[in-house]
């Protein structure tokens, strides 16, 4: 598997050690690169590019306003984003605009490639996710941050999720506390699959398989009690009337 990826860094030599590093790593594919975000958003808006290498201190339009523009976007061709650069406070801010992982100037090709390596995880459950989806037999997980670090959560363990502030939690099965990801609610949705997850609140997603009765407008898993809110009812009530069938 190749990913497509392209650089953005005003620094010239930054952008050539970047451009090496990615040339250099068999699982990446360098489609271009640029020393403006102005000209890489115009290129992203042509182009399905997976992985974004993301100086975040640039003249005009700088990483993170063009992280936070990408974020915006809908769909599963939203490209995911290694932020590189020479400034350690923006690293929470770069976890708000669900970056993959933050690499900090002067960096070593060991460091590149175990933050490349997120994203290979990262593409490679998502297409067996999606192979799975298709009828064929995979092992099926999906790949959560975690303070700073990749957790493997096995779908079928997930209970519910809920919103959390600028986080979520992560209620799964034989496990007595929640995982805690700084993430949106929204990401999470569009990670899992639609047969098997529903939206039934703006604060919650829950697992369906994990449904123990539904109490007029209220889903009960285990000993917590969910309320379907108005915006969801119909689709739920959808749900509902094949499940009772």
């Amino acid at each position: 598997m190749k990913i497509k990826c392209i650089a953005v860094d005003d620094e010239p030599l930054a952008l050539e050690l970047v451009s090496k590093f990615i040339e250099q790593t068999s699982f990446l594919e360098l489609s271009a690169t640029f020393d403006n975000g102005i000209e890489a958003l115009g290129f992203l808006n042509k182009n399905e590019i997976q992985l974004l290498f993301l100086d975040i201190q640039m003249p005009d339009l700088s990483g993170m306003e063009l992280a936070r523009i990408l974020d915006g976007k809908q769909g599963d061709n939203k490209p995911k984003i290694i932020f590189t650069t020479a400034y350690n406070q923006f690293a929470i801010e770069g976890y708000k605009v669900d970056a993959l992982d933050y690499l900090l100037k002067p960096f070593s090709y060991e460091e590149f490639l175990k933050s490349a390596t997120k994203a290979y995880q990262f593409y490679e459950a998502k297409s067996k996710e999606t192979s799975n989806n298709q009828g064929q037999q995979f092992s099926e997980y999906i790949f959560l941050k975690v303070e700073y670090q990749l957790v493997k959560i096995m779908l079928k363990d997930i209970k519910f999720v809920e919103a959390y502030k600028d986080y979520i939690k992560v209620h799964l099965v034989d496990r007595t506390s929640p995982l805690l990801s700084l993430t949106s609610l929204k990401s999470m949705e569009e990670m899992l699959p639609s047969d098997r997850f529903m939206r039934v609140h703006r604060s919650f997603i829950i697992g369906l398989d994990h449904i123990d009765s539904v109490v007029r407008n209220t889903v009960h898993i285990g000993n917590t009690v969910i309320t379907v809110s108005e915006n969801y009812k119909d689709g739920f009530l959808e749900f509902l009337n094949k499940w009772i069938a």
